[in-house]
């Protein structure tokens, strides 16, 4: 005789850890701003800032009226969700528990809700001196109902094909990184380059303000990727949050390593950059490798995007504050590396190329990253051209 699985419960830790996770990655779109604020010259300091937040108001009402619905409701064709219990979360019972866990649904859409926030403030410092404060607040609208709540639903969605099909990201490296990249190489594209590209000097006008905003970033992430398990009862929280560090710090030491050797100088913005690397690369992959394997992680990605925000220069595109050679390229390194440094032995029983599982996940990888690189690039370049 088979017993039937017992039904998951409310659980008050879980439950707890997982406000604390979405208070702390609410935190980061500020630590965001800070940090493409400094990056900029003085003229454009409070643009840049507003570009961050605002999307704190403008997509925290669109998730409740139709956003939470689109990424986690019924699977409609495997691309878009709908539910109508989820549209302005009004069907939901306060103590519902999310399908198969321990927390309440509500708690679940709070805590997505911070990654929807705040991957289209990450576009914003691409087209940092090119664009209007009213401009980029209907972008963000578009752009999250268009591109972020469809990618959302293909990854994490029930039914989504790039979740069924078997696409690991734990906690972002597609949806929110390769997905802000891709439309930040979309967007400047169209809208072309600064007046002063290649001639001016457009140096940060702040490092502390920089260092400041990558603190913050760094202190949110473990609640952003740890906080993604939904809850910390086998320990693959803690995995999480272990590998986020061990990453970030490989790839700040990549970072400065390179700019030693190749520029003769350790920077203050390469050690900041390299951290925002190494946090990007390990979103996706640090449920599923090891300590030493999140080394190798940060490590590569360090190296690949301290060579990529270079790339700018000679293929002519004005990516103001490094989004593709950061978030785009960090997330591909990120994504990919699974295929080959995945266990088996955390977040799923996937194992990659160097775990004897040969190539199998690798490709699975490449579907994802090259679906949702395209779909963001072409319908953020669309959007930016309206």
């Amino acid at each position: 005789m088979t017993l039937a699985a017992e039904a998951p419960t409310l659980s008050a830790a879980n439950t707890g850890f997982m406000l604390i996770c979405s208070a702390l990655v609410m935190l980061m779109t500020p630590g965001l701003a800070f940090f493409y604020g400094g990056m900029v010259r003085v003229k454009s300091t409070l643009n840049m800032l507003m570009m961050s937040f605002i999307s704190l108001g403008i997509v925290t009402i669109l998730w409740v009226l139709y956003g939470f619905s689109m990424a986690f409701g019924t699977d409609s064709g495997s691309i878009i969700g709908w539910s109508s219990d989820y549209v302005g979360l009004s069907g939901i019972g306060i103590t519902q528990l999310w399908d198969g866990y321990t927390i309440p649904i509500y708690v679940f859409a709070v805590f997505q809700l911070m990654f929807a926030i705040i991957t289209p403030a990450l576009i914003s410092g691409a087209l940092a001196d090119r664009v209007k404060f009213s401009a980029w607040a209907l972008f963000v609208a578009l752009w999250a109902t268009v591109v972020y709540f469809p990618v959302a639903h293909w990854v994490w969605g029930a039914g989504g094909w790039a979740f069924e099909l078997g696409v690991i990201d734990f906690a972002g490296g597609t949806a929110v990184h390769i997905n802000a990249g891709a439309a930040a190489l979309g967007v400047i594209l169209v809208i072309g380059k600064r007046v002063g590209f290649k001639k001016d000097p457009m140096r940060p006008h702040s490092l502390p303000l920089v260092m400041l905003g990558a603190g913050l970033l760094w202190f949110g992430w473990f609640g952003f990727n740890a906080g993604s398990w939904l809850g910390n009862d086998d320990g693959v929280g803690a995995l999480m949050f272990l590998n986020t560090q061990i990453a970030t710090a490989a790839a700040v030491l990549a970072w400065l390593a390179y700019e030693k050797i190749r520029h003769g100088a350790f920077t203050t913005l390469g050690a900041a950059s390299g951290a925002v690397a190494g946090l990007v690369a390990i979103t996706p992959s640090g449920g599923a490798v090891s300590p030493l394997g999140a080394i190798a992680v940060g490590v590569v990605a360090g190296l690949l995007c301290a060579m990529a925000v270079g790339l700018k220069y000679k293929f002519g595109y004005d990516d103001s504050l490094d989004v593709v050679g950061v978030h785009l390229v960090g997330g591909v390194v990120g994504s990919l590396l699974i295929g080959f440094l995945a266990t088996g032995g955390g977040q799923s029983d996937v194992q990659g190329l160097f775990y004897g599982g040969g190539l199998d996940q690798f490709w699975k990888q490449c579907a994802g990253v090259f679906a949702v690189l395209a779909y963001s690039l072409v319908a953020s370049a669309v959007l930016a051209f309206l």
